[in-house]
């Protein structure tokens, strides 16, 4: 919680917004297989990461999946890592798939992203699924487009900003 001044100057509890943290930026120049972890990348303004096989225009320029959900995986017995279910961004300490369509996030120095859709249909090949029966990916991952476009690292803050 964090307290905040209104304006008629009265002291109001109000919840603070998340902040989450960037632990991976991925790509692959290919389609359909898993994202190799980067030091950094570029995303660039509604596009997507450069030099990422997913990129383009549209609503799913870019994908993020939480590390908490790829550590679900693990419990179950699978190996994986970040990249592995082709997630452009693996994030840790944000629920991602309980934020709002439209919800912002401002991740790193000036890169302004916001979330377009919640979930995805897993295609028949995934090698998760087949392997466990399960895949995080279709209910927990999210995809975002790209406002403002920019470097990202692992290690950068991801800041949430809700519509109000």
């Amino acid at each position: 919680m964090e307290t905040k001044i209104n304006k008629n100057g009265q002291a109001e509890k109000k919840e603070s917004a998340p902040v989450g943290v960037v632990v991976s930026v991925n790509l692959s120049q290919k389609k359909g297989v898993r994202k190799e972890p980067r030091n950094e990348a570029y995303l660039r303004e509604d596009y997507g990461l450069e030099g990422d096989a997913h990129a383009g225009p549209g609503l799913r320029q870019v994908s993020l999946l939480a590390l908490e959900s790829i550590e679900k995986m693990k419990r179950m017995g699978v190996k994986v890592a970040p990249g592995d279910f082709a997630e452009n961004i693996t994030t840790r300490h944000l629920d991602l798939p309980s934020l709002p369509i439209g919800t912002i996030l401002e991740v790193g120095e000036g890169v302004i992203l916001e979330v377009t859709q919640i979930g995805k249909t897993c295609h028949s090949g995934c090698a998760i699924f087949q392997q466990v029966g399960h895949c995080v990916m279709p209910r927990e991952g999210i995809f975002v487009r790209v406002v403002r476009g920019g470097k990202i690292k692992a290690g950068d803050r991801i800041n949430v900003r809700f519509r109000e």
